[in-house]
């Protein structure tokens, strides 16, 4: 499974002329002409945010935008993880599986308004939701995330009932198995190598 890494997608010049289907120079040309948002890297290479790309496309009215935007919204960051659940859980879940997945980027929410600011913005390819957090609608959370394309389209585990094991990829009774996530995980991450 790729490995995005960073967390905001971010285009070179030439990738949004690529996209746009024009030449490097008219891509610059727009920036320089105020009418792309962009930003200078230190060594001076313009780069362009996803949302920047989005409201130019959106307002040039080019053909492709939806499809362009699709494509860009569905890609999670399949090296991280976002962990959901009380500090404690939280704490013990983080150590364990980071020494497993050394290479994932683990992130942590101990409440709802974290876990919606997490989400926003970093859009983790794996979510562990522990169905005890406070401040969540776990059934409206689970259902945004696998209908709404902005999130990327995460694998979510619940910890806990379960309850939503039909929203769910996988379920998890407390307390949760360190091993037994990180099993899923590879699980899905092959699955996911096998039909791309």
């Amino acid at each position: 499974m790729p490995k995005i890494g960073r967390k905001v997608k971010i285009f070179s010049a030439l990738e949004v002329a690529n996209i746009c289907g024009v030449v490097n120079q008219t891509a610059i040309n727009w920036i320089k002409n105020g009418y792309l948002k962009a930003f200078t890297t230190p060594g001076g290479q313009y780069r362009i945010y996803a949302k920047d790309l989005a409201a130019f496309l959106d307002t040039r009215g080019m053909v492709d935008s939806g499809n362009v935007l699709q494509g860009l919204l569905e890609r999670s960051n399949w090296g991280s993880m976002l962990i959901a659940a009380d500090e404690e859980t939280n704490n013990r879940l983080r150590d364990e599986l980071g020494a497993m997945l050394p290479d994932f980027s683990i992130t942590q929410a101990m409440d709802g308004f974290d876990l919606g600011l997490r989400l926003a913005g970093e859009k983790p390819g794996f979510i562990l939701l522990d169905q005890s957090l406070s401040g969540v609608s776990h059934e409206k959370i689970l259902q945004l995330l696998k209908s709404d394309p902005v999130y990327g389209k995460p694998y979510i585990f619940i910890i806990g009932d379960s309850g939503l094991s039909d929203l769910a990829d996988r379920v998890f009774p407390k307390p949760p198995d360190s091993q037994s996530i990180f099993t899923a995980i590879k699980d899905l991450e092959k699955q996911a190598e096998a039909t791309a």
